[in-house]
């Protein structure tokens, strides 16, 4: 293996795990952007105000707004540095099996970044948000990957056990779905980025007893699979730090419920949302993946 081979290979570490963190910082921030009222604080794309690709003197959105949304855009660019530094490393150290991860995050930042421009020329629909959000989940996922084979080259197993793979495929779906449900409660709940946003037209008492059910279902089947005997230490590890996270997670929806979702609560659950789903993903990774 060649100097620059081998500094390439030490240098996955950190870069996976820089990548990693920041998708996952981007998710709070995006949030922070939405709970302080700031998501037109730039309210054009791609320029942030006409005529400028920054915040400007005395502008109507207020300069506080502006420089909130303005920095979450900047956190995007970081973003792609990282991507891009994180595919040259990919490709010098001759890792063939990370190459379409590695693809996936610059593409799904360009595709974040359109979707960030629909969000604000819609004037924060909704659903714009959620899917600006859904696609941060998947290059999450993405990103956990990455990060969890960094070492070494891993291939899926060969014969997992039927029941444990159809555990660990029904405890992911569940947990992008109990993801979802929740932004629509976030899309028809008080926190909508600009007082002019528009809303979904559900109820939001009744849409929040939906995702709270699913995040019961969700306890029930991980507890259910954690007792199944025949799986991995490793499985059982990542499904007890999935637990405590959910507990934790669950405890924080409720308390924000009854307390009339206050802003940092919502922010420490949007938080404890991406923890969550990486532990989720490592779950899955640690029943279909083995190293090599």
């Amino acid at each position: 293996m060649s100097r620059a081979n081998s500094v390439a290979r030490r240098a996955l570490a950190p870069l996976t795990g820089l990548l990693l963190f920041l998708q996952s910082a981007l998710i709070v921030t995006g949030g922070a952007v939405r709970l302080t009222g700031s998501g037109l604080g730039c309210p054009t794309w791609p320029e942030c105000t006409p005529g400028s690709y920054i915040p400007v003197p005395h502008q109507a959105e207020g300069q506080l707004h502006a420089w909130i949304e303005f920095g979450n855009r900047l956190l995007t660019f970081a973003l792609f540095f990282a991507a891009i530094a994180t595919i040259i490393a990919v490709f010098r150290s001759h890792r063939r099996d990370l190459r379409f991860l590695a693809l996936t995050q610059v593409l799904g930042i360009l595709a974040q970044g359109v979707l960030g421009g629909i969000t604000v020329l819609t004037n924060l629909n909704p659903l714009a948000v959620a899917s600006h959000f859904i696609l941060s989940t998947f290059l999450v996922a993405a990103a956990t990957s990455l990060h969890s084979r960094r070492q070494y080259p891993c291939v899926r197993t060969s014969s997992p056990h039927v029941r444990i793979s159809q555990f660990s495929f029904l405890h992911l779906i569940l947990t992008f779905v109990v993801i979802v449900v929740g932004t629509l409660v976030t899309g028809s709940g008080p926190h909508a980025g600009d007082i002019n946003a528009p809303r979904l037209n559900l109820n939001i008492q009744h849409i929040a007893y939906i995702h709270g059910g699913l995040v019961v279902a969700l306890l029930i089947l991980t507890i259910l699979f954690y007792l199944q005997s025949d799986q991995r230490f490793e499985t059982k590890r990542w499904l007890s730090i999935f637990l405590v996270l959910s507990l934790a997670q669950g405890l924080i929806g409720y308390i924000q419920y009854i307390q009339g979702v206050p802003e940092l609560l919502v922010g420490t659950h949007l938080l404890g949302s991406s923890l969550v789903w990486i532990a989720a993903w490592r779950v899955r990774l640690s029943v279909v993946r083995k190293p090599a």
